[in-house]
């Protein structure tokens, strides 16, 4: 049986929740290129900082962004300075009835409890070693080691393409416990996260079964 379905995309609604919430009748494409922009924008800007997802929320004249991030402290700055920052750099970036005050932006932060559990930032990770030419064996289990560590039920890796500068691409897969994909209920975390070396594109994919949320 192939598994060809993204696992968040398949628990919307029972376990995971959408990431833009919003209603729009006339103006649907519009909203949607803006979405993107922002969630573009602030996961360049945060990258620094962890940032694992941005979540955005809209009514008629305000709209809230809430960011996922592993080190708050970065985002928010001395004082709440770093807040304003993202504030300001978020009116440029929308451009548009700000300047006459009728419309509201409202920026969060939210901390993530343990990055070794968040999927993109264990996929970032892989791809960032893997830029720097470590091998791919190593970093694999070395990254399922941390997360095993961090309390997961089971974790699995797989990368593809030409791994450590092979003339021909081939698919490495590990995993450690159980990641039930079938399973609904079970409480999966998955990512991707490409990283882009001498030799071209090499596919990081990861998925952590996390204990179930009571």
């Amino acid at each position: 049986m192939g598994q060809k379905v993204n696992p968040n995309v398949l628990r919307l609604g029972p376990n995971l929740a959408w990431k833009s919430r919003w209603f729009e009748n006339k103006k649907y494409k519009e909203t949607l290129l803006e979405d993107y922009k922002i969630r573009k924008a602030l996961m360049e800007r945060l990258r620094n900082a962890g940032v694992s997802s941005i979540h955005i929320e809209r009514s008629i004249n305000s709209i809230k962004i809430t960011a996922y991030v592993s080190k708050p402290g970065m985002v928010i700055g001395r004082g709440g300075t770093g807040l304003e920052e993202l504030k300001i750099f978020l009116v440029k970036l929308l451009d548009r009835r700000q300047v006459k005050n009728q419309f509201k932006i409202d920026t969060q932060v939210e901390p993530i409890k343990d990055p070794n559990l968040d999927a993109y930032l264990v996929a970032r990770n892989v791809s960032d070693q893997l830029i720097r030419r470590l091998p791919a064996k190593r970093v694999m289990k070395s990254t399922i080691e941390r997360v095993m560590g961090s309390g997961a039920k089971g974790v699995r890796i797989v990368l593809s393409g030409r791994i450590g500068g092979a003339e021909i691409s081939r698919r490495e897969k590990l995993q450690v416990g159980t990641v039930p994909l079938s399973t609904i209920r079970a409480n999966i975390d998955y990512a991707s996260s490409p990283a882009l070396t001498k030799k071209g594109y090499i596919g990081v994919k990861v998925w952590i079964n996390k204990e179930e949320e009571v």
